[in-house]
């Protein structure tokens, strides 16, 4: 008997679209003969099915069912499919625990660790296993100074939201004057901002996933952008980045980075589908934690789809082992 499966996407950030976008790689490889897919879309203004007719039902907060042509619809498990709030956040995790519901991704704790730029970069300082650049976490209710941050940080360095994805809001700072700016551009997005210091070097990404209790660790994608950084544009206009997999590195980088990835994976608690981004400062060789994503794109081009063909994997197989192991827990 097929199993009912609820792939949420939408959600309440600027993230909507490319969460959107993600849902349809991932409805498209769901094994149809095993699963039986309700997409819903996750809004402020409502949580809802839209069936192949047409029409639109609307989700039963109170236990997560939908009621389809009279028949109650209750869910053996979750793909959670949002990027940003309330998907990526934990803020979702703490629903569906408390409903017993089974779900894809890391739990509430790690989501909302993970989430928060500023805080899981000074956990994963702690735990001594990879080099975090220096930075500093300003918030919009609490008064900061910007001639306090020039002088305890070092020129260029990113301004970006604490909590936020897919780079909107992010900027590169390279001279004081910049600096404001760069502040409100991000707290547009956010109430809290991080300034980190620059880290020059090849930026490194690579996709993890539990199956059958083990960590699969994916191939790693090398990121070289025609920009500055890997922005918003940069992420998800054709051409504006190059998106190598494997990665063109030595050997021991390779081993590395999956090594540093895998504790990383471990330490953080973490469940599902992972992708951790670092700077390979080459000159140096030192590696750089850049950010744990917990809920990476999954559109046909997105980073993690890559890396899964690269492993001679199919995303029916890789989207199956993830779902699996979810309900197995």
């Amino acid at each position: 008997m097929k199993k009912n499966i609820a792939l949420v996407a939408g959600g309440y950030s600027g993230e909507y679209v490319i969460s959107v976008q993600s849902a349809v790689t991932i409805e498209n490889n769901l094994d149809s003969s095993k699963y039986a897919v309700y997409k819903v879309i996750i809004t402020r203004e409502s949580w809802s099915y839209t069936a192949p007719d047409g029409t639109v039902h609307e989700i039963d907060k109170n236990d997560f069912s939908l009621t389809v042509n009279g028949n109650k619809v209750k869910f053996d498990a979750v793909f959670i499919g949002i990027h940003g709030t309330p998907g990526e956040d934990g803020r979702l995790q703490g629903y569906f625990e408390m409903l017993g519901i089974p779900y894809t991704s890391c739990g509430m704790v790690t989501s909302a660790i993970t989430f928060n730029k500023s805080y899981c970069n000074k956990i994963v300082a702690a735990f001594d296993v990879v080099n975090v650049a220096k930075s500093m976490h300003i918030f919009r209710d609490q008064p900061y100074n910007t001639n306090d941050i020039l002088a305890k940080l070092r020129l260029p360095f990113f301004v970006k939201p604490a909590e936020g994805g897919s780079s909107i809001g992010m900027s590169k700072v390279k001279t004081a004057e910049e600096l404001q700016p760069a502040i409100d551009k991000a707290f547009n997005e956010d109430s809290q901002v991080l300034i980190e210091e620059f880290v020059k070097g090849r930026e490194l990404t690579i996709g993890m996933y539990l199956s059958g209790g083990k960590l699969n660790v994916l191939p790693i994608t090398e990121v070289v952008s025609s920009k500055e950084f890997f922005d918003y544009e940069a992420k998800y206009t054709p051409g504006v980045s190059n998106e190598i997999t494997p990665a063109p590195v030595p050997d021991d980088i390779t081993s590395l980075v999956q090594q540093t990835a895998g504790k990383l994976y471990h330490l953080l608690n973490c469940r599902g589908i992972v992708r951790i981004d670092f700077i390979w400062d080459d000159t140096n060789n030192k590696l750089f934690f850049l950010e744990a994503n917990t809920m990476p794109g999954q559109s046909e081009n997105s980073l993690v789809p890559q890396q899964v063909r690269a492993a001679g994997k199919t995303l029916q197989e890789f989207y199956g082992a993830v779902l699996e192991e979810a309900m197995a827990k």
